[in-house]
């Protein structure tokens, strides 16, 4: 039976294992580390089959460069789910499950850097149609989901995640 449920101090190891499998690297498995040393690890989801630990999603937070409104925002990255489990829904239900705590968290949009054919399914859009853009100078991949009707009429600009995205990269 899946289950997901928030991040615990003992699951630090299999999160390490299960984002470092998932991705072939340690890259995002040092970027989990970092985000969680630095206290901005705002929601850390696993997902659980059985006994086992499969999944996981983290969400921190990310500025906007013109935000009036100062809405608050999200940057889900990333996501793993070890590979002889992938392609059975683990992913899908740690979205959902992660967007449904951002938005009881009060969150007011979430944006993604990914699978352009995927993250459309929970109902994101290219970001540009909102008028944001990202720091990694990519187009149709990033996303944008409002959690709140309208959030994002007011914003424009870069999108900018936390430092220790690129801290990550470059001690790799």
């Amino acid at each position: 039976m899946l289950r997901v449920r928030r991040e615990q101090a003992t699951d630090i190891p299999a999160i390490w294992k299960i984002n470092e499998r998932a991705f072939n690297g340690s890259v995002e498995a040092r970027l989990v580390d970092l985000l969680r040393e630095a206290n901005k690890a705002t929601i850390s989801l696993v997902a659980m089959l059985n006994d086992e630990l499969v999944g996981h999603i983290l969400f921190s937070p990310v500025t906007i460069e013109y935000n009036p409104r100062n809405l608050r925002g999200l940057g889900l990255a990333p996501i793993a789910v070890l590979p002889e489990y992938q392609k059975q829904g683990i992913d899908s239900r740690l979205v959902m499950q992660g967007l449904e705590e951002s938005r009881n968290k009060g969150y007011d949009l979430v944006v993604v850097l990914d699978h352009v054919s995927y993250f459309p399914l929970f109902g994101f859009k290219r970001a540009s149609l909102y008028g944001i853009i990202n720091e990694y100078d990519v187009d149709e991949s990033f996303m944008a989901l409002e959690l709140r009707g309208g959030a994002l009429n007011a914003v424009h600009g870069v999108v900018k995640y936390q430092v220790e995205f690129k801290e990550a990269e470059t001690d790799s």
